[in-house]
């Protein structure tokens, strides 16, 4: 194992007095949660792009990050080994146990296709002979799709069909390389798929190409034997305007119309559910009840800005509330939390990368036990049952099961009193939820 953070050791858990910025107070991965231990339930991984290929530029500075390990180094080989080994020894010492990645993170654009591919081959058999040594596993991988200027115009949705060939060669082998790594899924973010302009944009036909991008991907994912889910991941804007995969409903109407629903999931990210002018809950809740709740990108926005500022998520209000969903789903399939979320701009020593896990781990070690905590209880469970037995009721039971009839339901109206309505009693029930965490 390599030692590019050599005053490191591997963080433990000492309890919620430690001190110790090296510890963690929270997460304990063999601790039992209804049943299963800490770490099968919140399944961590960490983000290869943001954590070892994010610079830390702004649109007003220049990169900041500082990366010992890639001092001195040209060869584009030399750099994919020496990140992916600075890598997979920050996630031992972290025990974070998968990793997700783009394609163009852990390997460079080549001048032409062939290149591109032999790039990133050394770089998956690199990272294959990390995975057997430590154990880490590919939760995820994907295609970047949207930084080169040939899909300025989108990738599926470009234009032009030559951009789509390219894109559509990329997923190809991306998904290739997700396979041979054992990834349990595949994700597909829309990134430029979108318009910054309707008076030239023709928006159906533009739909239209990106399901049939989805469908060449999964008929491709059956050919080569892939058995990982596919993940689209919900964004409303940002670079675009307006994005196809808005946010959950849009991409599962999208998914319902194009012949695909079944077929793909939904990875949910907390801060695009922000720009969406959405709660993380609801648009897992949304998910959820269609069945289509796959995975979770876990980060936070913030509410003074509208940008996607992907802060690492250290609110342990809102990682309670998304436990309590992945708990009432009976728990992660496929996939899992993936801390899709980077150090700020003044955090750019490289210690600050553990501070910054560290702090996230234990933000959703302590959802995951007030979630618990809160199921065991039984309050919110019976309040939300309370509130809806008028629905187990006949006349609640003719409405749900299709027995009634707009006629009947007129009769049952004119001989009935005026209904009586009862407090949802949202005050008491937020105090509630803070007893907990």
């Amino acid at each position: 194992m390599s030692d590019h953070f050599p005053h490191v050791p591997r963080i433990e858990f000492e309890g919620p007095e430690s001190d110790n910025p090296f510890a963690f107070r929270h997460y304990q991965a063999d601790r039992l949660v209804e049943g299963k231990p800490m770490r099968d339930h919140l399944r961590f991984a960490s983000c290869f792009w943001h954590t070892m290929r994010n610079g830390l530029a702004d649109p007003f500075g220049d990169p900041t990050a500082d990366m010992p390990w890639e001092s001195g180094r040209r060869d584009p080989l030399d750099l994919i080994r020496v990140r992916l080994d600075a890598f997979f020894e920050l996630l031992s010492k972290l025990s974070i146990g998968h990793w997700c990645f783009h394609d163009r993170d852990i390997a460079p654009e080549g001048s032409t296709p062939a290149e591109s591919e032999r790039l990133l081959d050394a770089a998956v058999a690199h990272a294959e002979g990390l995975q057997n040594a430590t154990g880490i596993r590919t939760l995820w991988g994907t295609a970047n799709l949207f930084s080169h200027p040939r899909y300025v115009h989108g990738a599926a949705t470009s234009d032009s069909p030559e951009v789509f060939a390219r894109a559509a060669a990329q997923v190809a082998t991306a998904m290739e390389a997700t396979q041979r790594l054992g990834g349990r899924g595949y994700v597909f973010w829309g990134g430029r798929e979108g318009y910054s302009t309707l008076l030239n944009t023709d928006l159906a036909r533009e739909q239209r190409h990106l399901a049939r991008m989805l469908q060449l991907a999964a008929t491709h994912a059956d050919t080569i034997g892939f058995t990982g889910s596919l993940y689209i991941e919900p964004k409303p804007q940002e670079p675009t305007i307006h994005q196809y995969d808005f946010d959950a409903a849009t991409c599962l109407a999208f998914l319902r119309e194009h012949g695909l629903a079944g077929r793909f999931k939904l990875n949910i990210e907390t801060n695009h559910a922000t720009l969406a002018g959405h709660s993380m809950e609801h648009e897992l809740q949304v998910a959820a009840a269609a069945g289509a709740l796959g995975s979770i990108d876990a980060n936070m926005g913030d509410e003074h800005a509208g940008w996607d500022t992907d802060r690492f998520p250290t609110d342990p209000m809102l990682a309670t509330k998304v436990m309590l969903e992945v708990l009432a789903m009976g728990g992660f399939s496929d996939g899992g939390l993936n801390f899709d979320a980077k150090r700020r701009r003044g955090s750019f020593e490289p210690i600050d990368l553990v501070h910054a896990h560290v702090a996230g781990m234990d933000a959703f070690a302590r959802g995951l036990l007030a979630a618990a905590a809160i199921r065991a209880d039984g309050r919110f469970a019976r309040a939300r049952h309370e509130r809806y037995a008028g629905w187990d009721s006949p006349l609640g039971r003719s409405i749900e099961d299709g027995t009634a009839t707009l006629a009947s339901l007129r009769d049952h109206a004119r001989a009935a009193p005026e209904p009586t309505l009862t407090s949802s009693r949202q005050e008491v029930l937020e105090s509630w939820m803070w007893r907990f965490i």
